[in-house]
């Protein structure tokens, strides 16, 4: 099943500037006494997982009632979640998450297909982006690099070597984990920051 996202027209799906591509994307207050980092790859199956069955939980209980920050970083693995991860970072800042949700629900007819750049290409195209922004954007040598680099200073910085890792205010948590495990974590950092 495909989300459909009403179709920006070409002029209003522009290309943002690189720094706002790359800039984090987020849900939740940003005065959130708790932060979850999540480092994720769009073509792994347990992010597939966490982002169908564990994160509306998350963001019922904790994201939507102002408690928690929500933070996603591309942690791509291999040229196909590098592929979509780009793609993704073209549209603008509000419509990241529903097209994230898309290719998470849909993984395995794009993830696994035969024509990669055509799969993403019809997707970005139900998001806004127009096919010429598409063809900019999938050649972005600038983007390409510096989502490989923010994930190498996940790499160096957070010690992330697989997805998805979360860190919840520095508690690395790894693995598409039970909804309690989290709500656990969760509920010990809110104890602290209180």
């Amino acid at each position: 099943m495909l989300l459909l996202i009403p179709v920006l027209s070409p002029a209003e799906a522009a290309l943002p500037p690189l720094e706002m591509m790359l800039a984090d994307r987020a849900l939740g207050s940003e005065t959130a006494k708790v932060t979850i980092i999540e480092y994720s790859s769009l073509t792994c199956p347990h992010c597939a997982d966490f982002h169908r069955e564990t994160l509306p939980q998350i963001k019922a209980a904790y994201i939507d009632t102002g408690q928690v920050r929500y933070i996603v970083r591309d942690f791509p693995l291999e040229r196909r979640a590098l592929a979509a991860a780009t793609v993704a970072r073209c549209l603008p800042p509000d419509r990241y998450f529903g097209f994230v949700d898309m290719l998470f629900r849909d993984q395995q007819a794009w993830a696994r297909g035969d024509n990669l750049l055509a799969d993403l290409k019809v997707r970005a195209q139900l998001a806004g982006l127009s096919a010429a922004d598409f063809d900019a954007c999938i050649s972005d040598k600038g983007l390409i690099d510096g989502i490989q680099a923010k994930a190498a200073e996940g790499s160096t910085k957070n010690g992330i070597n697989s997805t998805p890792t979360f860190l919840v205010n520095g508690t690395t948590l790894s693995g598409a984990l039970p909804y309690d495990d989290y709500r656990a974590a969760i509920e010990k950092a809110l104890d602290k920051a209180h």
